[in-house]
């Protein structure tokens, strides 16, 4: 599966891990993408698409959890 949000396009990122003594190591940050069927809020038509969001836009109200 590929952890990127459908609807923002975000996507994982590098990043350090950074010690006390200061070493520091490449580590991967991936974004909160949970499957789930949802409409998009921007548009009229109440068209269920099926994919991955991120929890940031499903807070945001750019999208709406279909149950």
């Amino acid at each position: 599966m590929a952890r990127i949000c459908d609807i923002c396009d975000k996507r994982p990122t590098v990043g350090n891990l950074v010690s006390n003594a200061n070493n520091r190591v490449k580590r991967w940050i991936y974004p909160n993408v949970q499957k789930m069927r949802y409409t998009v809020s921007a548009s009229n038509s109440n068209k269920v698409k099926r994919g991955s969001v991120c929890a940031k836009c499903l807070k945001a109200g750019k999208v709406k959890k279909v149950i």
